[in-house]
């Protein structure tokens, strides 16, 4: 090869300096193009064959491949450009720069989880296409924290990538094979609203909102006794209210009353039903109170994902951190990932605990032995191209 990606630190300096937030409210949101040209500029240096593509409705922004080798199957390392907003004020040190102290690299994305894609280039430096069985492939996706754009468009275009995946969301170096899916839904009533003097005068949406709620949580309470799953630290499916507002005044009786909620569900439930479930419920208090209702998503719902226990990929990050895989309850791209045939673990660096915070950062400690498992996962998937019994004969 004639060049050759930077090294790891300045990687991992141009990509917290890159300012990056994705967010569902525009004031906070970011063009991710300025790390995507960085990952750009330094996967053709590597020897990479790099595609940046668009993102339907979204001109600022875009997800990028990178591609040594070729052929089908093959392993993808997956990470998202993006971060949340932040609160610089709140920060000890500047989130828009790497900052090494105490054993730590400091800075926006360092968990979460730019720090990653720095991380799987760097573990294939010196690699050659002419070396691979089978087609290694570096993904930089847009718009994780918020909407997942970028994963979303990936599905639907239906293009195949590799078979196996890694995404590198913070794991504390730990393989997961499952995650909740999440769900944001809005039930809003309105009444009338009248003289607070003389309850006749009309229709309080706020108390019908206090028996939909009185409601809901009942159901919360039937959901935690008959769906578990045992791999979570939370077995059940959750649901929390988490915003309610309604009325202008206390003289006031109050017209109209919205609540959202936040659902994290099992595995094998689909939140089209429990949307449905939901609105059915909302629509017997309001029938019964003589109120207009609506339950609308806030976002397009994240589906809860399982890879199989015996699926190659779980049992090679099994046997390269010496950890069984578990489960976790927050998202990932990963049910996106599924749609185009992958196999997915979710393993990372950083530790969630530290991530969506000020002073995010990563362990020093972290990060040869994430460079020893990314290069175990390449020699096992593409160097050595462990082929699944039932393709052995029979490769497309």
């Amino acid at each position: 090869m004639s060049s050759q990606a930077p090294a790891l630190i300045p990687m991992l300096q141009g990509l917290i300096g890159s300012l990056s937030v994705s967010s569902i409210t525009p004031a906070y949101d970011h063009s991710n193009r300025p790390v995507i040209d960085l990952l750009a500029g330094w996967l053709a240096a590597a020897g990479f064959r790099v595609e940046v593509l668009p993102i339907p409705g979204h001109p600022d922004k875009a997800n990028l491949l990178g591609t040594l080798g070729r052929g089908p199957g093959g392993l993808v390392l997956s990470g998202h450009t993006d971060t949340v907003p932040f609160n610089e004020p709140l920060w000890s040190h500047d989130p828009l720069k790497l900052t090494e102290s105490q054993g730590r690299y400091y800075g926006l994305g360092t968990a979460d989880m730019k720090s990653f894609l720095a991380l799987a280039i760097d573990a294939a430096r010196g690699l050659r296409a002419a070396d691979l069985k089978q087609p290694l492939m570096i993904l930089a996706t847009a718009d994780e924290e918020s909407a997942m754009h970028g994963a979303r468009a990936l599905a639907e275009a239906g293009r195949p990538l590799g078979r196996y995946a890694v995404i590198g969301e913070p794991t504390g170096l730990r393989p997961v094979r499952t995650h909740k899916g999440v769900m944001g839904e809005a039930v809003r009533l309105i009444g009338r609203s009248g003289h607070a003097s003389d309850p006749s005068l009309g229709n309080n949406a706020l108390v019908g909102m206090h028996e939909a709620l009185t409601a809901i949580l009942a159901w919360r309470d039937e959901l935690v006794h008959s769906h578990r799953h045992p791999a979570f630290a939370v077995p059940y499916p959750t649901i929390n209210p988490g915003h309610i507002h309604g009325g202008d005044n206390p003289n006031r009786i109050c017209g109209d009353c919205e609540l959202h909620l936040d659902l994290r569900v099992l595995p094998g439930m689909d939140p089209a039903d429990l949307r449905a479930e939901l609105a059915r419920r909302v629509a017997e208090v309001a029938q019964r109170r003589g109120l207009t209702w609506s339950v609308e998503p806030l976002f397009r719902s994240i589906p809860p994902v399982e890879t199989p226990a015996d699926s190659l990929i779980v049992r090679a990050g099994e046997a390269l951190t010496g950890h069984a895989a578990g489960a976790v309850s927050f998202g990932t791209e990963a049910p996106f990932f599924d749609r185009l045939g992958m196999e997915t673990l979710i393993l990372g660096p950083g530790d969630i605990a530290v991530a969506h915070q000020p002073d995010e950062f990563l362990e020093l400690a972290r990060i040869p032995p994430t460079l020893e498992l990314l290069r175990g996962f390449i020699r096992r998937f593409c160097l050595d191209a462990i082929i699944p019994p039932e393709k052995a004969n029979n490769d497309p």
